[in-house]
């Protein structure tokens, strides 16, 4: 007894070290894992392999362990002085640790909106560059390819368009640095600057939405901010990871064309037609005659009547199982000193269309070393070199996917062993036709006889210093460029359209951008009194962007095999050009929080542009957002079913400086007259244009049920856009049309609402992710009242209309088919003219047809795992948005032109009584083929498959004995369902031939998106 009382008295008022080490469930110690004494100031960390030491004091009786993402482990002391712990991961998300302008936070006291990707949803997906990855992953971020080119245009909209000619897409933020993202390419379709990015090499994406979350980056974040944040090194012994893929992809959806017989029949049966309309054709002629002549023609050296050739265009522009490949390999690591991360990555895809690949090969050095305990230097580099052999742009009769033009009589190559004389070349066995025995070019030829080859070195390097001045106070000092080096060298022979006439055309262009970035900010961490939590942070920033490009262009070229313009006899072009532009900016922010019951956030940043007119270059742009964690609250904190619950709003100001270098100023152009150089006005000077300004309120809620198991966000938001930059009319006596001024207005509106669910813990998890979006987009205000309307295209439909969403199309109504003559009918509707219809497109009146915007957005992802099985299945899709066919007048046109014909046009009427909404087919003549017209407009919805993935990681006892820390297996398939009512090739296009801020929901000829299946493997030492 007496001993008993002795050891208690030992436990209760002796002081005490306890040892030990945390690990995760793996075994893998924690670094920098939190132990404290309940009750009490003392705590430590633990050092490079979990381990720790804490004296603990008089009367304490339990360690309270807590790790970034694990659940926090509360253990009482007992007789033993070791106590090792295995923490176990959190189910709930909002312990995280967001990334903020200049700093983090905690997502539990965060009152802004931000959605967080972390880096592993994003390793070894199967696409080019890092927004495909992000797709169907954070709400009310619209993210699509643009078509199924690899590296090609990406286009992201965070809560909607803004803007109807500055910049739509968000700022991007590597590590701190603001990145360039234009293409610079000029040879083939628009390529895109982030598929330098390794995407492997991230740790998070955060998604700064709201105003309260972006403002701090102020005069460019009206489209929303997305931070890159990428790996960084931990103490502890070096990980060595490695990974590879190898996979083929094959076109998501294929249209139906005529075979060689239909084809015939159409177009003799509207040659037929047209010879039966009175007056149409001359004397002596006849249409059907003419056509089949061209058959004759058409079919080279092969016979139409027997149907002896009967080609399948689609495959000779897509190829067949087009395979891919990437790999990647990292070391991490380091000492309490020092910590670094090393990665080096290879990406190669071939595209789904012919003569298309995109080849990537990256290095990343992300270095920290603590000089002493408050001096920080590091740096984070990445180097890059992108490689892409590009096609011609959707408008181009050279790109592959137009090849479907082409006549299924005829043959693409000579198929005898004769030459065969098509008009004044000699086509020699083997080789690819080309008018006239092609209907149109053929793009093959382009495939075999030229090159768009574009190469891009890019280096983003940040370098910085960090200086803990007080306990809670550090000044940073950060000083980063972004060099983006881009070589456009194209060529085209002499059999090609482009260089027939000149007997072989090259041209070079060399595009080098070098943007400088420095920082200096202060940021103070400090608890008053306990409770009392403030974070708090100010600073400078200052950007510097130069452009420089030169080309050249020659022609007559001594062989095709020459391709440099070292080899044209005649250089035909020179140019060279320099623009730059500069931002100075300082800003700050506040956050508070009582006890994390209570929390505040205002932040304001003033920036300077050289972009803007001398009366306007600063813009301050300021926020306020504030939260409350009922949660947290006496009265909530023993029910039963709220785990978490907070009330959040905000409302800020954000701006709009995605605009040219020089729309401000008064230009003149380098004229010549008679050999005698001079200037020539081009531009009219505007001294007060200035910022496009976002003013947005978000209210929002975030939830946790049954201890965090079912968690989530529901927010409304208001983004209203004024002072939209545009060109308007002036008074023809000032010598010019236009001039870029601040009028005009847009809105979005809609919820966003995340749930996420672990539904079953234990061996067999299953957790499920769902996030969906709905906007509502609305021009309130134009120059003058007057509606933006391109009359001079015969296709294009988009418009920028008050009252309506940016981009809305706007045509005649299509009405179908006159059942007693084939004739194509239209609604009149005229102002209280009913449902009255006519077979004169002329005098259809023009209303609004539907918006290629979605209304709403989303993605659901469910994974599964169970002892090392795992399986993850993602949907996306979008809903409430149409798709423009724009080639529709051409491909189904119900035989207009010697165009091949999609499948549907069969369904043609032919007899009085017929009901059809293909009119009667008749040559040349127009019926129905009218572009703005609704006939050529879709349902926009879809559903998709997105990434499917099994894998198999196999259990780390099994790997010791080997020397490995990690083995997984997998197979991964990408876009591989898609549930739509659009006819075409794919849903998710806006063709890259047309593509601006108002034009977009167009299909001309655009690749698909690719599906790929991959097979992979994970390696971890």
């Amino acid at each position: 007894m007496t001993f008993a009382v002795l050891l208690v008295y030992g436990f209760t008022f002796g002081q005490r070290t306890i040892k030990g080490t945390i690990t995760d469930a793996s075994g893998e110690g924690l670094i920098g894992a939190s132990v404290l004494v309940k009750g009490e100031s003392s705590g430590t960390v633990t050092d490079l392999d979990g381990s720790y030491s804490v004296d603990v004091p008089e009367g304490s009786t339990t360690l309270v362990f807590s790790y970034t993402g694990f659940t926090t482990k509360e253990v009482e002391l007992g007789p033993s002085d070791v106590i090792d712990v295995i923490m176990e991961e959190s189910i709930s998300q909002l312990s995280e640790v967001v990334v903020v302008g200049y700093g983090t936070q905690i997502k539990s006291t965060v009152t802004g909106n931000i959605a967080k990707v972390k880096g592993e949803e994003l390793e070894n997906i199967p696409v080019a560059s890092v927004e495909q990855t992000l797709q169907g992953k954070a709400a009310g971020v619209f993210i699509e390819s643009v078509n199924g080119k690899p590296g090609g245009q990406v286009r992201v909209r965070i809560r909607g368009a803004s803007s109807i000619t500055a910049s739509n897409q968000p700022l991007y933020v590597i590590d701190g640095i603001p990145i360039t993202v234009e293409p610079q390419n000029a040879s083939g379709a628009d390529l895109n600057p982030l598929a330098d990015l390794n995407f492997n090499d991230i740790e998070s994406v955060e998604v700064l939405k709201d105003a309260s979350a972006a403002a701090i980056y102020g005069s460019r974040a009206a489209n929303g901010v997305v931070i890159i944040t990428t790996k960084q090194g931990k103490a502890g012994r070096t990980k060595i990871d490695a990974s590879y893929q190898y996979g083929f992809s094959n076109e998501t959806g294929r249209r139906e064309f005529l075979n060689a017989a239909e084809y015939v029949e159409l177009f003799t049966e509207a040659a037929v037609n047209l010879d039966e309309i009175e007056g149409n054709t001359p004397d002596g002629f006849n249409w059907k005659n003419w056509v089949e002549d061209r058959f004759d023609r058409y079919s080279g050296p092969s016979d139409w009547r027997t149907g002896q050739t009967d080609t399948d265009w689609q495959d000779e522009a897509f190829n067949k199982n087009a395979p891919s490949q990437q790999a990647n390999l990292s070391f991490a690591g380091g000492t309490e000193k020092t910590r670094f991360f090393v990665g080096l990555g290879y990406n190669e895809q071939e595209g789904i269309l012919v003569g298309n690949s995109f080849n990537r090969m990256s290095g990343r050095l992300n270095l920290d070393h603590s000089v002493d305990d408050k001096l920080t230097i590091g740096v984070n580099m990445s180097l890059s070199r992108t490689f892409t052999d590009q096609v011609a742009n959707d408008n181009s009769f050279s790109t592959p996917l137009q090849l479907i033009a082409q006549a299924p009589i005829t043959p693409p190559r000579n198929f005898t062993n004769e030459p065969f004389q098509s008009g004044s070349r000699l086509v020699q066995p083997g080789e690819l036709f080309d008018r006239p025995t092609a209907v149109y070019y053929n793009g093959l030829l382009d495939n075999e006889e030229a090159q768009r080859q574009i190469t891009s070195f890019r280096n983003i390097t940040n370098g910085y210093a960090r200086y803990e001045i007080l306990p809670g106070l550090k000044i940073n000092a950060e000083l980063a460029v972004d060099v983006y080096n881009l070589r456009d060298d194209a060529f085209w022979g002499s059999l090609t359209f482009t260089g027939q006439a000149s007997n072989g055309l090259g041209d070079s262009r060399a595009v080098q951008i070098v943007n400088y970035n420095t920082r200096l900010y202060a940021n103070l961490l400090k608890t008053v009194s306990g409770s009392h939590n403030l974070d708090i942070t100010g600073g400078m920033e200052f950007q510097k962007s130069r452009r420089d490009l030169t080309e050249t262009e020659g022609q007559e070229f001594p062989v095709d095999g020459l391709k440099t313009i070292q080899s044209a006899a005649n250089i035909t072009q020179g140019a060279s050009s320099l623009t730059e532009f500069t931002f100075v900016s300082y800003f700050a922010r506040f956050n508070y929080n009582f006890d994390q019951k209570y929390l505040f956030s205002a932040s304001v940043r003033a920036d300077g542009s050289s972009r803007f007119g001398k009366n306007n270059q600063f813009g301050v742009f300021p926020a306020v957002s504030a939260g409350w964690v009922l949660s947290n609250e006496p009265f909530l904190a023993d029910n039963g079913t709220f785990s978490f619950l907070k009330l959040r709003a905000s409302w800020g100001q954000t701006g709009n400086a995605g605009i040219g270098n020089f729309d401000h100023l008064g230009l003149f152009g380098a004229e010549g007259y008679n050999g005698v150089p001079g200037l020539q006005p081009t531009q009219i000077p505007n001294a007060d244009l200035t910022w496009e300004t976002t003013t947005q309120l978000d209210i929002g809620i975030d939830f946790g049920f049954f201890n965090d198991r079912l968690n989530g966000e529901l927010d409304y938001y208001v983004k209203e856009t004024s002072d939209l930059l545009l060109d308007a009319p002036v008074p023809a006596t000032s010598g010019f049309e236009t001039q870029t001024q601040n009028i005009g207005a847009v809105e979005n509106r809609g919820v966003e609402f995340v749930l996420n669910s672990n539904n079953l813990v234990g061996n067999f998890k299953w957790t499920t992710n769902l996030n969906i979006a709905y906007n509502q987009n609305e021009i309130t205000k134009l120059a003058d009242g007057q509606d933006i309307i391109d009359p001079g295209s015969s296709s294009i439909m988009n418009v920028a209309k008050i009252g309506h969403p940016l981009g809305a199309f706007f045509g005649a109504e299509y009405a179908g088919v006159d059942p007693a003559n084939g004739d194509p009918l239209w609604y009149i509707n005229a102002e209280g003219g009913g449902r009255e219809t006519t077979n004169n497109f002329s005098e259809a009146e023009f209303v609004i047809l539907g918006s290629p915007m979605p209304e709403w957005i989303g993605g659901i992802t469910n994974r599964f795992e169970y002892k090392g099985i795992s399986l993850s299945i993602a949907f996306q899709g979008v809903a409430g948005n149409m798709i423009n066919n724009s080639a529709g007048r051409f491909m189904s046109a119900n035989g207009d032109w010697f165009d091949n014909q999609t499948k549907d046009q069969l369904d043609r009427w032919q007899n009085p009584g017929d009901i059809t909404d293909v009119p009667k087919a008749i040559f040349i003549s127009g019926h129905g083929t009218q572009g703005r017209s609704s006939r050529y407009l879709s349902e926009g919805s879809y559903l998709r498959l997105k990434n499917l993935t099994v894998g198999y990681e196999f259990p780390s006892s099994a790997l010791r004995n080997i020397g490995l820390r990690r083995l997984r297996l997998y197979v991964s398939a990408q876009n591989l369902l898609t549930f739509t009512e659009y006819d075409g090739w794919d849903p998710e296009v806006s063709t890259d031939a047309f593509l601006t801020n108002t034009r977009f929901g167009i299909d001309f000829y655009a690749a698909p998106q690719p599906k790929t299946i991959a097979f992979g493997v994970n390696i971890g030492l």
